[in-house]
């Protein structure tokens, strides 16, 4: 069973009491039918875990070498900042699609040529999105090393990025997560198992 630190512990606890994920039977983008539905946009509702989110993920940034943090649009932005503010790092983040007027800018915020840019997301499932972001980061001539996720769904992300040359880190992963609520009991045993069941395909 998987034991989580006071911290880790508060904020999976706090995930589940916002909403931020949620058991039941849920239509996924895919079509797929799934018993877990992890939205973290509901976050921005809720303030101090906003702030605890920051907070989480400073252990594993400190152990990283970067210039900036890159929030991914649109979710990971409130996140990012959060972190920005807890660790005083600086933040860009690129665009979803690039401004048509003005300075027409694919990334927002200052950075320059060389740097290192970490990449910030809320949830790694296929690794999709994350290449899209890389992908315009290093065309504006960043170097991307690094990807810190909150949730790791472990749905091939890790594998994906790794395979091209990236890490992958997360605060936390589904299994952590479903272990711990069914050590506590914030979870039934059903639900867990069937989640469980669907995660591993």
């Amino acid at each position: 069973m998987t034991q989580l630190n006071a911290n880790l512990a508060a904020l999976a606890d706090g995930l589940l009491s916002a909403s931020c994920i949620k058991f039941g039977e849920f239509t996924l983008k895919s079509g797929l039918k799934s018993p877990i539905y992890i939205d973290l946009r509901q976050i921005i509702t809720y303030p101090k875990l906003l702030e605890q989110i920051g907070q989480a993920y400073l252990p594993l940034l400190k152990e990283l070498k970067f210039d900036r943090l890159a929030g991914l649009p649109y979710a990971a932005i409130p996140i990012a900042t959060a972190i920005s503010l807890s660790g005083n790092y600086p933040m860009i983040y690129p665009r979803k699609e690039a401004k048509a007027y003005g300075t027409k800018a694919e990334i927002e915020g200052e950075y320059h040529a060389g740097e290192t840019a970490i990449i910030i997301d809320d949830l790694a499932t296929t690794g999709g999105s994350k290449f899209e972001a890389i992908e315009k980061l290093t065309g504006a001539g960043l170097v991307v090393k690094d990807v810190v996720v909150l949730v790791d769904r472990q749905s091939g992300a890790k594998e994906s990025l790794e395979q091209a040359g990236y890490a992958m880190h997360a605060v936390l992963t589904i299994t952590q997560l479903l272990d711990y609520w069914q050590g506590n009991g914030r979870v039934g045993r059903d639900k867990i198992e069937q989640t469980r069941d669907f995660l591993k395909g």
